[in-house]
């Protein structure tokens, strides 16, 4: 185990958290982690030796030399796991067995029967089970979720959402790339999209119809789908998404990135042109250059705006409810109105409040294990359906997978 010089005994009014990889999550969740006053960054442990020298010297903690160093510690209480996806399921049981609460980064796992052993180990332990961060957590996703649940503008009918981004294009491991490895765009941002739906519908997936597509045989794995999901109250969303470089949708948001902050809306074609210029062994040093300890991925200010998805439009009967990133857009029977979000005080703020409000038994976490596992198997639903043309009901797959051993 290495340890800080100067290491500070253990703030026992805090939740003292250990990082599980350092990577391209954990430095996107760092200011919401770092500025939060009921968590102390207490551990790391990553396999980059660079990495978790910086993360001695800047939060004055302990570098683990394995995971079970970690879990076995006293001085640790709650873990973020941000590893590779094929690795969060048996990280985040090994946590919750060892008595520590969990933070998982979506998507929860590579496989409907992992998700079900996680969430069945958080309920046998009693540990807290938080998956996240995802686009779910978004400031205007949770207001519009609470202007449907009020039925001030009557039940929510019907959502429609898309995203036409490059990330296909941007560097990406191997297994990134690999439908069989949970690779492609299906369960690392169909995952978000899922989240959106189901946190403002609030209602049960009864069926997910889609049509997948993969047009690059350079990178090999499915790039794009449209989707139609539909609930037990009869609402429907339909979820497009292209990964694939051409149309950018930030277009219809102001050109306002997906982290909150304006963009060069004549930078097309920026991420093709500089992944043509790279090797494979390039494209893999690229994307450790954007994980934490790297200089190239330097922390920036507080973005202005706040974190989105793409385009969404939520249709109730009484009005058409547009989620942008710094409000609402609410198109009614006779008036338009804008509802105003106070800008970001901090990204992800609103999940690292979740899973301490968990924590410290002041409220059950929405993106608990299950809610993890039905956004699991609604992702596996679609990319089923993509190869199958049928309709899937993600219950089905719960119900088949969910016992198997694992």
């Amino acid at each position: 185990m290495l340890l800080a010089d100067s290491r500070q005994g253990p703030d026992l009014n805090r939740i003292r958290l250990g990082i599980v990889g350092l990577g391209r999550g954990f430095l996107l969740t760092l200011p919401a982690l770092r500025e939060h006053p009921m968590i102390n960054l207490a551990g790391a442990f990553d396999l980059r030796a660079e990495a978790i020298e910086r993360f001695i010297q800047e939060f004055d903690a302990e570098g683990f030399e394995t995971l079970e160093d970690m879990l076995a510690s006293s001085n640790i209480d709650a873990v973020y796991v941000a590893t590779p996806h094929a690795l969060h399921a048996s990280q985040a049981i090994a946590a919750m067995e060892s008595s520590k609460h969990v933070l998982v980064e979506k998507p929860m796992a590579t496989s409907v029967a992992e998700c079900a052993a996680m969430a069945k180990s958080a309920r046998k332990t009693g540990k807290i089970l938080v998956v996240g961060p995802s686009h779910g957590f978004d400031e205007q996703v949770r207001k519009a979720a609470a202007l449907v649940a009020s039925r001030q503008y009557g039940a929510v009918r019907m959502i429609t959402t898309m995203n036409f981004t490059d990330f296909m294009y941007r560097p990406r491991r191997p297994e990134e790339l690999d439908d069989n490895s949970a690779g492609g765009v299906i369960y690392s941002q169909a995952a978000h999209q899922i989240d959106v739906v189901r946190r403002i519908v609030a209602q049960d997936v009864t069926g997910v119809r889609a049509v997948t597509g993969n047009w690059d045989q350079s990178r090999k794995s499915v790039g794009a789908y449209t989707a139609l999901m539909t609930f037990a109250g009869g609402a429907a969303a339909s979820m497009t998404y292209s990964g694939y470089g051409h149309y950018d949708s930030d277009e219809l948001l102001g050109w306002i990135g997906e982290l909150g902050r304006k963009k060069d809306s004549d930078n097309h074609g920026a991420a093709r042109r500089k992944l043509a210029q790279l090797s494979a062994e390039d494209e893999i040093r690229a994307k450790l250059s954007r994980t934490y300890g790297m200089e190239e991925a330097a922390e920036q200010s507080i973005p202005p705006h706040h974190e989105h998805f793409g385009f969404i439009m939520v249709s109730c009967e009484g009005a058409d409810l547009k989620l942008m990133p710094n409000g609402i857009e609410v198109y009614g029977d006779e008036r338009r109105e804008f509802i105003p979000l106070d800008p970001p005080v901090v990204p992800r703020k609103a999940v690292v409040d979740e899973f301490l409000a968990g924590i410290l038994g002041e409220k059950p976490p929405v993106h608990d294990g299950d809610w993890g596992l039905v956004t699991t198997a609604c992702c596996e639903a679609l990319a089923l359906s993509g190869r199958t043309g049928s309709e899937i009901d993600p219950s089905d797959i719960i119900m088949t997978q969910s016992e198997k051993n694992y």
